[in-house]
């Protein structure tokens, strides 16, 4: 199990958070309309009809404290919030009145990224650098959850509110998202879900920190570090590539 993993508390038992970790693209309002414009233009020619998936592969993981290393030749990044859905029970075409007894808890997911313009197929590269998804503090129940779809977000950068957010403006609730995501693939125990991030992302330097709040689930904070390994695509990303 990733070392980050084993440091974030879990209030589930028995339970193990020990699975994949799932990003969901374009799954706040906000998110859809930034890019509503340029949805009808090739190589996307029409707003995604079903939910968008990518992966936040083991070496992105990290806990609450971590620093997360910003690369050089990159001047800032993306620090994304969400709620992050954990899976307790397996999960295959499951219905959205059924969705939530699947779901073990919830936690909070820094969904970090270098910034970049294209939604089509993000590049690995930009999403899925080391230490780019903290997740924390701990898994809270979801019984102690009265309704995941109407919970505050807030994100501060340095102590001062840079973004405020809600589940209840999630194009696809919690429920229907679980339940549309198991139509065409199986979530198993210890998976995550992150249900989507408001547009725009906080942008986040180096020597700033970043401390995400969500209503119940408490918070999550890291700080943000100067890296020592250069980034070659630094160029293209800069230019919108």
């Amino acid at each position: 199990m990733n070392a980050a993993l084993m440091r974030i508390p879990c209030e589930v038992a028995p339970f193990s958070l020990s699975g994949t970790v799932y990003g969901t693209l374009l799954n706040h309002r906000s998110a859809l309309e930034a890019v509503a414009g340029e949805a009808g233009k090739p190589p996307y020619n029409a707003l995604p009809r079903t939910p968008v998936l990518y992966l936040k592969p083991r070496n992105t993981l990290a806990a609450g404290g971590d620093p997360v290393e910003i690369p050089a030749g990159i001047a800032e990044l993306a620090a994304a919030a969400c709620l992050g859905i954990v899976i307790g029970r397996t999960a295959c075409r499951v219905s959205e009145g059924a969705a939530l007894d699947h779901v073990a808890g919830f936690l909070i997911v820094n969904d970090v990224s270098v910034p970049h313009s294209s939604y089509f197929r993000p590049a690995v590269r930009y999403q899925a650098r080391d230490g780019f998804c903290p997740l924390g503090p701990r898994v809270t129940p979801r019984a102690s959850i009265v309704d995941p779809d109407a919970l505050v977000i807030r994100t501060y950068v340095d102590g001062a509110l840079a973004q405020t957010a809600g589940t209840a403006d999630l194009v696809r609730p919690a429920a229907r998202l679980l339940a549309e995501v198991t139509e065409f693939m199986t979530l198993s125990p210890g998976d995550v879900l992150a249900a989507g991030a408001a547009a725009p992302a906080p942008r986040v330097r180096a020597g700033q920190s970043v401390r995400i709040e969500i209503d119940g689930l408490g918070s999550l904070t890291n700080p943000f570090v100067a890296g020592v390994h250069p980034f070659a695509l630094a160029v293209q990303v800069a230019a919108g590539a």
